[in-house]
């Protein structure tokens, strides 16, 4: 009995091991790693975003204690777009098929995917190179319009960016 029963725990890797033998099971497996890596991926840039509308709203705070009433619409917008962009990356559809999907998004496809996904993290950083700059104008009172409009500027570009990602999705799926 006892050498049967070191046989078998001996033999037995694991869960996976068993689950591998199963038709259809380890690309299930796949999918579902590549959801959770996604879900991954986009709840840390949207709290990159998160970050960046803070600090925005800080700056007005600031602006709104000095002189710089006369840019709260503008900046109210440019704080809209970057909240957008956050709000869209934290609740879209995740960039990847389903286990019963018709479509199956191809390792390619993927490719693309991720690329969009690495240029919004980009988009974050310059969008903070942007907003320290606009800071910097706020303390000293110089160049505010034309900080501010570098980082409406990039802030828009950051959504069309996301536009462009949600098309190709489209085009995949």
């Amino acid at each position: 009995m006892t050498d049967l029963y070191d046989k078998i725990v001996s033999e037995r890797n694991s869960l996976e091991n068993l689950l591998s033998k199963i038709p259809g099971f380890k690309g299930y497996m796949e999918m579902s790693a590549r959801r959770e890596a996604d879900r991954m991926i986009r709840d840390h840039v949207a709290k990159q975003y998160q970050g960046l509308v803070t600090k925005f709203e800080g700056i007005e705070r600031e602006m709104a204690r000095g002189s710089g009433l006369m840019f709260m619409d503008r900046t109210r917008s440019t704080k809209a777009k970057i909240d957008l962009i956050r709000a869209r990356i934290a609740t879209d559809t995740p960039g990847y098929s389903g286990f019963f999907a018709s479509n199956k998004i191809g390792p390619e496809d993927l490719e693309k995917i991720y690329a969009f996904d690495g240029a919004m993290v980009d988009y974050a950083e310059q969008l903070a190179e942007k907003i320290d700059t606009f800071s910097t104008s706020v303390t000293t009172g110089q160049g505010i319009p034309e900080a501010l409009a570098e980082v409406d500027r990039v802030a828009q570009e950051a959504g069309q960016a996301y536009d462009l990602r949600d098309s190709v999705l489209k085009g995949i799926a």
